[in-house]
């Protein structure tokens, strides 16, 4: 693998932290600003709309500069999101903060993705993207967990500091270790747009939004879950999220290595464990040693779906993959705040805090749905709408593989 996955890792690495780590931390923050659980949960979901509006916007505003620039810019947006974050004197500065760190998520995995798998053999490529996002994993397993210990420690705006840190190291990292890719030429936005004319891009992100969104209807309220269902004290959510974090780390390679061999049974697998899971943890969060598995279990299957589902809309989207990929993260984020938002609402509506998981359960299920519906279209051979998408995008794809 090229060392400038190494830098794109680095980057990943920061912004996971900083996407995960106010899972452990939402009872002090809703504690120093004075409002509820499910209020504190709006900064899982503002951070998440938010990389859904930045995905799109900042990708296209990227047309403009070369990649690395771009990349560059958008650690700097982190960075100062993060900051903001840290030194908000209220719970809506804060919630600005969050969302101002969050539009340089999605176009950074979304662009991130596209020079990780062009550096690499075409059979490499759903493994070039796991290694990328092997830094949001391995952050679950050493960034969330010390940010946690530490905001609970010394206090969460001590983290966001940290994070801010994190982000000017991942900045340097690019600077340093990402080649000078030129501006890219030829594919123009009405060929990245065309590529949301194909039913099965369409169908790969709708799989996303529920499948993903599964597992941080779960997560999100991991904290007050585990602390008065399954009866942990305050500092255990932070050995709890590592195992959250390995799981995810496994998941990921596992997802990279199987989705170039059998992409849709992977998916198939993955799903349905999933949905079976978080069902599950209905019951098994009131057992610790039954909580401390299924939650690893969840990170595991939650993230063995990432890269098949990205290298699918890398593949679906053609020539012009920039922008559906790039979109197809914040589709990752959207389900994030669908399913903190629907697990909030079930929560406050009374049916405790294992609820979320049977929002989760259902939006897994839904997920796995939509991956047999694909592959059923794919086997017809699709609509004539693709057909018609593939012809277009066939005469930009060879100036296509050259700037990439």
């Amino acid at each position: 693998m090229p060392l400038a996955l190494l830098a794109l890792a680095i980057g990943a690495f920061g912004i996971g932290t900083t996407e995960f780590v106010i899972m452990g931390l939402l009872p002090e923050v809703a504690g120093d600003f004075g409002v509820s659980i499910p209020t504190a949960g709006l900064l899982v979901t503002g951070y998440a709309l938010g990389v859904v509006l930045g995905a799109p916007l900042m990708t296209v505003l990227g047309t403009k500069v070369t990649r690395k620039r771009m990349l560059m810019l958008l650690m700097g947006l982190f960075v100062a999101g993060n900051l903001l974050s840290a030194i908000a004197p209220s719970f809506t500065v804060m919630l600005i903060g969050r969302v101002v760190a969050s539009l340089a998520h999605g176009a950074f995995f979304g662009i991130g993705s596209v020079v990780a798998a062009d550096l690499v053999a075409p059979d490499k490529k759903a493994g070039a993207i796991a290694m990328m996002f092997t830094g949001l994993t391995v952050a679950n397993v050493v960034g969330v967990p010390l940010g946690t210990f530490v905001g609970q420690a010394a206090g969460w705006r001590i983290t966001f500091m940290i994070v801010a840190l994190l982000g000017l190291i991942g900045l340097a990292g690019i600077a340093k270790l990402v080649p000078d890719m030129p501006k890219p030429q030829g594919v123009r936005l009405r060929h990245e747009l065309a590529a949301f004319k194909n039913a099965q891009v369409l169908l790969a992100m709708a799989m996303t939004v529920l499948g993903f969104g599964g597992v941080f209807a779960a997560i999100t309220y991991i904290a007050p879950m585990m602390t008065n269902v399954a009866g942990f004290a305050d500092g255990s959510v932070t050995w709890l999220l590592v195992l959250f974090g390995l799981g995810m780390v496994g998941g990921n390679l596992i997802g990279g290595k199987y989705a170039d061999r059998a992409l849709m049974p992977m998916l198939y697998v993955s799903l349905g464990a999933l949905a079976v899971v978080l069902a599950l943890f209905t019951v098994t969060a009131h057992n610790k040693i039954l909580a401390a598995i299924s939650i690893a279990l969840i990170g595991a299957l939650g993230f063995a779906t990432v890269p098949p589902l990205q290298k699918r809309v890398l593949d679906q989207a053609h020539g012009a993959p920039t922008l559906a990929s790039a979109v197809n993260i914040g589709a990752f984020n959207l389900g994030n705040a669908l399913s903190a938002w629907l697990g909030g609402i079930v929560i406050a509506a009374g049916f405790g805090y294992t609820s979320p998981n049977w929002v989760g359960a259902a939006l897994a299920a839904a997920a796995l749905l939509l991956a047999f519906l694909s592959a059923a279209l794919e086997r017809r051979g699709g609509t004539a709408a693709d057909t018609a998408g593939r012809g277009r995008h066939a005469a930009v794809e060879p100036e296509a593989a050259v700037q990439h």
